[in-house]
């Protein structure tokens, strides 16, 4: 069994409710998987929020997307989706190109290097994804969802 927070974070007192040990452990959990996705990710050359757009743009693909739509679909949103483009273009993994009937609009999309890249990464994140989350059975992680969502409704 895992250590509780309190044992983990060496907290002698009990927390002021449920409710806050609750959302307190939310946050390590959070935490701690965001930094192992990181630094799983820093192997491949990319950050989480470089591979969140990549996999955006390939569930889009052949289609593009206008920035703003990127922007929108991020599971952990940045203020500066521009940047980030810039970035990934530079490396080639997107491609920009002025809307034609509205020049304002850039849109965005994955180039064959981006696709082969998230290709090459799929099978080695899946395994990724099994070690921390692949302890638990399809019921639980269900349950895990459901609740997650009701959390997310209130945002």
């Amino acid at each position: 069994m895992a250590p509780s927070l309190r044992d983990e974070i060496q907290q002698k007192k009990p927390f002021s409710s449920l409710g806050v040990e609750a959302f307190l452990n939310l946050q390590r959990t959070s935490a701690g998987l965001l930094q192992a996705h990181a630094t799983f990710l820093k192997a491949w050359g990319l950050t989480p929020t470089q591979y969140n757009v990549l996999r955006i743009l390939r569930g889009a693909h052949p289609d593009t997307l206008a920035c703003r739509e990127v922007g929108n679909r991020m599971v952990t949103p940045v203020p500066d989706v521009t940047r980030l483009l810039d970035r990934l273009e530079k490396r080639e993994l997107v491609r920009r190109e002025r809307h034609e009937q509205d020049r304002r609009v850039v849109r965005v999309g994955i180039t064959k290097a981006g696709l082969d890249a998230l290709a090459a990464l799929d099978e080695p994140l899946n395994g990724w994804v099994e070690k921390y989350i692949g302890h638990m059975d399809d019921e639980r992680l269900a349950h895990l969802v459901e609740l997650l969502e009701a959390l997310r409704s209130k945002l």
